[in-house]
């Protein structure tokens, strides 16, 4: 009984960290797409301000 018991825990520690890696994961991709897109931009005004 505890051994199932300790392996019940343990599965739901690793369930646990993989769902916290999971979710930092997705919030750093968005992040990463909103600065690529900032630089997108930056990069376009630069172009723009340079051919007027």
């Amino acid at each position: 009984m505890t051994t199932l018991a300790v392996v019940l825990i343990v599965i739901g520690l690793i369930a646990l960290f993989f769902g916290v890696f999971v979710a930092a994961v997705k919030f750093l991709l968005w992040i990463g797409i909103v600065i690529l897109i900032i630089g997108i931009i930056m990069w376009l005004m630069r172009v723009i301000r340079r051919n007027a």
